[in-house]
């Protein structure tokens, strides 16, 4: 009965020394944890994670949550770091688009005050001044629509429209343009079938793609109208000067510009309002580029009966 006694109670020992130690170990390791924890806080640029050698699942699991946290966290901090360096950039370039025709007019105002103008060149400064009027007038709507685009106040109104039709008020609108910049046009008149879409943001679609084959057309612009079975793709062309097609992939960022010298003093969001609005009527958009042709495909959803 005494070394059974004795047997137990070493074992008994045993037990509350093992445990002891397991207790003293998960304590050791809870506190090298918390070390890890507040060096990645203090340096939290680094790659660094959490890491444990306890072979407690529960612990593993808490662990894994942990690191899980911080990941998403890095990945947060990145994506507002890059939020930030878009904004910068962004408003740089708002600086100067508003800049430049501000300085032009400023300019063109101080010289209509020299008593020895002509009218004829008095004239032609209003006529210039006005330009860059109506300039700066195009690119506050742009700012205010591309603000509204995700706006839970203006919802769409989906709706059968007449796409050809569109397009041919539309170019009514541009004619003394295109006559101006002595562009070639073609617009295919093969009737399609209606699209189902909000009226507002197609006529903006097709004003922006419009604008922006007015602005790097070379020397023609050719409109298609291609009806496919859910859809009717509306294809525009034209040439242009040398472009990279590394950046094709850019082109519908808000902040790109095809015309990197800036001197046309045109902003970079024609496209991308064009893209939000056309996704946002489940549709798409697609562009490429071959030798010195641009070409734009929009996809309209079809009216169905």
């Amino acid at each position: 009965m005494k070394v059974s006694s004795w047997l137990i109670i070493i074992i008994l020992i045993f037990l509350l020394t093992v445990c002891i130690g397991m207790l003293l170990l998960f304590h050791w390791d809870i506190r090298r944890m918390t070390k890890q924890l507040e060096e990645i806080i203090e340096n939290f640029g680094t790659n660094e994670l959490v890491r444990t050698n306890t072979h407690s699942k529960s612990l593993i699991r808490f662990i894994t949550k942990i690191n899980q946290l911080i990941h998403l966290f890095k990945q947060d901090q990145q994506h507002t770091q890059k939020r930030e360096e878009r904004l910068k950039k962004e408003i740089t370039n708002i600086s100067h688009d508003f800049r430049t025709p501000l300085t032009s007019m400023k300019g063109f105002s101080e010289m209509l005050h020299d008593p020895t103008l002509s009218e004829e060149e008095r004239k032609e400064f209003l006529v210039i001044i006005q330009r860059k009027i109506d300039n700066l007038t195009m690119m506050v709507d742009l700012f205010y629509e591309f603000s509204q685009i995700d706006s839970t106040d203006k919802q769409l109104i989906m709706e059968q429209q007449f796409l050809d039709q569109i397009i041919v008020d539309a170019m009514l609108l541009f004619y003394n343009d295109f006559e101006k910049n002595q562009l070639k046009i073609h617009v295919d008149e093969t009737p399609v079938s209606p699209i189902f879409a909000d009226k507002k943001a197609t006529n903006r679609i097709v004003t922006n793609i419009i604008q922006n084959s007015l602005r790097y057309a070379k020397s023609y612009v050719t409109i298609n109208l291609i009806e496919e079975k859910d859809y009717i793709r509306l294809r525009v062309i034209n040439d242009i000067d040398e472009f990279d097609r590394t950046e094709l992939h850019r082109i519908f960022d808000r902040t790109f510009r095809m015309d990197t010298s800036r001197t046309g003093g045109q902003l970079g969001l024609g496209l991308h309002i064009v893209q939000q609005l056309i996704n946002k009527q489940n549709g798409k958009v697609v562009a490429d580029v071959h030798e010195d042709e641009f070409t734009i495909d929009v996809s309209f959803r079809k009216w169905l009966v």
